[in-house]
């Protein structure tokens, strides 16, 4: 997956837009310090966040993290291979990993988050 076309927040949750949709994920930064994934608590489709609420949790054999909203909009679709697989977080956090697809609400949002090169970069100054 070419991640050039996605773009990342401070909280190292990840958004690929594809039309009115954006699917979310962490990424591979996140889920290396997380390690080991073993459970995934998806958000229910249909619910409205705001950008910055809490979409989801992940917990790890380290520790349990929240996963923020990146985006306003409603939940159109959750990854349920999750439920029974949630280490395809560690495994493929940019493709079969991916947590949540939304409908975006506001695409001004999609302004205040870094792209795959200034996020590298934020990543390295951690």
């Amino acid at each position: 997956m070419d991640i050039k076309a996605f773009k990342f927040t401070e909280d190292h949750e990840w958004v690929r837009v594809e039309g009115k949709k954006a699917y979310i994920g962490i990424s591979e930064y996140a889920q290396k310090e997380l390690g080991d994934i073993v459970y995934v608590d998806l958000p229910p489709v249909g619910e409205r966040f705001a950008g910055g609420d809490e979409l989801a949790e992940v917990e790890s054999v380290k520790a349990v993290s929240n996963i923020f909203c990146p985006l306003s909009g409603e939940v159109l679709e959750v990854n349920e291979e999750l439920t029974h697989s949630p280490e395809l977080i560690n495994k493929d956090p940019y493709g079969q990993g991916w947590i949540a697809v939304i409908e975006i609400e506001n695409p001004d949002e999609l302004n205040d988050f870094m792209d795959a090169e200034d996020y590298d970069n934020f990543c390295s100054t951690l």
